[in-house]
């Protein structure tokens, strides 16, 4: 009997111990866990704008709720001049239908559309839209050294994107694309530009972009659409591409926009290939920035650029064509790193 109550008081025993061993388990748990919350709390409120700031390519919460929108179709037919906006809206989607090699309107662009550069007749956020044109024009621009307005910034497009000639601004089609454009950004306020306008900010590299790997990754990645020699793919009826020509005689320019490093490379990360969006890219930033050094890297046709930045100091660091304010070589300007040239400017400034 004594042994029975001596096993009966041992296992009691134990049992209040191994309670013992769990409560203070549990309350370790919970204090590290308030210590983690507190900490993640802490690391989003403090730390979270610093990492926005470094990496472009952060997702941001509730970004769609800011980002902008144009306005839709439906919309656009209920206005009074909607003949006129839908006209516009045909010019940018299928610009060589009216105003390419064979156009019915006139003859004096190279077969590409505005829409191959301004995705979505310019409507789709991060690329390349009209978002932020009504807003912002006119502008003093430093290519130039002028004050330009909508319909010269729509005729550089058409002298270096499309490697044709000017339109003539009286013209109802030149009416009609700024009345389009400037519809898209009805509702974006004077002077500001809305998260989402224009190109994607890509992170820039340590390291120059390389067009040997640039190569690789067209292949891979490209090649399906644009094709082995980047000439595209041609739409059955020779009006326009259904995947325009990346390089060669009928792509774009030297003093296209797109011709700049940044803005190809932005261009690329946040729409290719073709379904990639800013929120859900299909390449990495090396990629992007690789591929875009490629293309650019390829033969186009010319341009006289002697009268752009009349003030050299005024050139963005990734210009390609010298003469430059700084010391650094043609090449870096063209492939990076831009680092160097970036805190050379910003010390020049100063």
């Amino acid at each position: 009997m004594q042994q029975q109550d001596f096993f009966v008081k041992t296992i009691r025993a134990l049992q209040r111990a191994l309670l013992a061993m769990m409560g203070l388990l549990t309350l370790a748990s919970v204090l590290v866990l308030t210590m983690v919350g507190f900490q993640l709390s802490w690391f989003s409120s403090v730390s979270a704008p610093n990492m926005i700031a470094l990496n472009f390519n952060a997702p941001v919460s509730g970004a769609n709720d800011t980002l902008w929108h144009p306005p839709t179709q439906e919309q656009m037919m209920a206005q009074p001049d909607a003949e006129l906006l839908a006209y516009g809206q045909d010019l940018i989607a299928n610009t060589a239908l009216y105003l390419g090699p064979q156009g019915k309107v006139a003859q004096i662009s190279n077969g590409m559309n505005c829409q191959n550069c301004h995705l979505d007749a310019g409507r789709k956020p991060w690329g390349n839209n009209y978002g932020a044109v009504a807003a912002t024009y006119p502008r003093f621009r430093k290519r130039s050294g002028t004050v330009e307005n909508t319909a010269k910034r729509i005729n550089d497009c058409f002298e270096r994107s499309l490697n044709g000639k000017a339109l003539d601004t009286t013209r109802r089609e030149m009416k009609a694309m700024i009345a389009y454009i400037h519809f898209l950004g009805r509702d974006v306020p004077q002077g500001t530009s809305p998260a989402g306008s224009g190109l994607w900010k890509i992170r820039p590299l340590e390291r120059a972009a390389h067009p040997e790997n640039g190569k690789l990754a067209y292949h891979q990645k490209c090649l399906a659409c644009h094709g082995e020699n980047g000439q595209g793919v041609p739409k059955p009826d020779g009006a326009g591409y259904v995947y325009p020509p990346l390089w060669g005689q009928h792509s774009f320019n030297v003093g296209a926009g797109l011709y700049r490093l940044s803005g190809m490379a932005g261009y690329i990360k946040a729409n290719m290939p073709l379904g990639a969006t800013w929120d859900a890219p299909q390449l990495t930033d090396e990629e992007a920035w690789d591929i875009a050094a490629f293309i650019n890297s390829q033969p186009r046709p010319p341009k006289d650029l002697s009268k752009d930045w009349p003030s050299i100091a005024d050139k963005p660091i990734d210009h390609p064509f010298g003469p430059y304010a700084d010391p650094f070589p043609e090449k870096q300007h063209k492939l990076g790193p831009f680092g160097p040239l970036k805190q050379w400017q910003n010390k020049a400034k100063k």
